[in-house]
């Protein structure tokens, strides 16, 4: 093996076997990992007067039978359970199985899943519609039952304090269609045609349909995280056993301040995109603004207002019965809160914008163009 060579106090080594006195832990193992590399082959470790060893020096054993395929000698039960718990904790992680590869079969069964689902979506969707429908004919039965407290309140979230966000977004919408509508005119020379554009396209469409948007993301996502965290904490049960109903004090006041306030939300985006637009024409195309106003009045029909008016109310209605809906389905934990509210959100959105189509082709039909 070779003449014996003492490299500190705790412990030696000659040729291939080390021998290792006293504790074996952090702090020896600068001195350790030294000597394992510098032994021969085949390397034996022997720890019988090792009195302690923490996982540094456990790991070191385990890497040196790992590695060299060291042989070590004297370890009693706490030695041997620690280097197992480092072998265990060493052990690679099992691969992960990749995903099948999508097949005719496999993309026929998602679809069957999918449409299975939507469908039970939609029944429980229309199941809470008529829930609706029949708390209202009650509290039209019985109007002292029906509560105004709530529905100012909701009229404060819904609309009061969307005031802000919805003014600052359609003014910079009326600014960005003129400014895009104009550089394309530019080259015809019809710069001033510019203000047909912004009229019609923000009072029929663009005013009511961001406003939806935007009321979808802000109101209809509060509504759904309300509910649903009056549902976790089982508030709506404590309703149900007073004998109060859920749909009558919680959905219609949420329900009527959206049908209310969508019109007025939707005018006022109307008003400040007309204004941003309005601004840009004066300072970028050198319009002044009482030719502006003119022009808005002979060129936007008084028809396009009141679709953009009549879409709102409906718009409403949706977005906070599905708002509403998405909350009342919340089970288990908050986890599910914040997926329903997203839900709603992404749901609301898409509702809008499929129903703002069929008002495009049902107004196309009546002549409303």
């Amino acid at each position: 093996m070779g003449e014996e060579t003492t490299r500190d106090p705790a412990g030696s080594t000659s040729g291939g076997r080390i021998d290792i006195h006293g504790p074996l832990t952090i702090s020896r193992a600068g001195t350790v990992e030294r000597d394992i590399e510098h032994a021969a082959d085949p390397l034996v470790i022997d720890v019988t007067n090792v009195d302690h060893m923490d996982t540094v020096g456990a790991w070191l054993l385990h890497r040196a039978v790992r590695d060299r395929n060291a042989t070590i000698a004297g370890a009693h039960d706490e030695i041997t359970a620690l280097m197992k718990q480092v072998a265990d904790a060493d052990r690679a992680e099992p691969k992960i199985h990749e995903d099948p590869p999508i097949t005719p079969r496999k993309l026929i069964e998602d679809l069957g899943r999918w449409t299975i689902e939507f469908g039970f979506h939609m029944v429980r969707l229309i199941g809470f519609f008529g829930a609706v429908l029949l708390a209202i004919a009650h509290v039209m039965r019985r109007p002292k039952k029906f509560r105004f407290n709530a529905v100012v309140q909701r009229f404060d979230l819904v609309g009061v304090r969307a005031l802000g966000i919805i003014g600052l977004m359609s003014f910079l919408i009326g600014i960005v269609v003129g400014q895009q509508g104009s550089v394309q005119l530019q080259q015809f020379g019809a710069e001033v045609y510019t203000i047909n554009l912004i009229g019609r396209i923000t009072v029929r469409e663009l005013g009511t349909l961001m406003t939806a948007i935007m009321v979808a993301g802000r109101s209809g996502s509060a509504f759904a995280a309300q509910i649903g965290t009056m549902k976790i904490t089982e508030e709506i049960d404590a309703m149900r056993t007073i004998g109060v109903s859920p749909v009558e004090a919680l959905v219609l006041p949420r329900l009527l301040a959206a049908v209310v306030m969508m019109p007025l939300l939707a005018f006022w985006a109307m008003f400040m995109s007309l204004l941003g637009g309005g601004l840009f024409v004066w300072l970028g195309l050198d319009i002044p603004p009482l030719s502006y106003i003119q022009r808005l009045q002979e060129v936007t029909p008084l028809t396009d207002l009141w679709v953009g008016l009549l879409k709102a109310p409906v718009f409403g209605f949706f977005i906070a019965l599905v708002g509403c809906f998405q909350g009342m389905q919340v089970e288990g934990n908050s986890e599910e809160v914040g997926m329903r509210t997203t839900t709603a959100v992404v749901h609301s959105i898409f509702i809008v914008i499929v129903l703002d189509a069929v008002f495009a082709v049902f107004f196309s039909q009546v002549g409303w163009i």
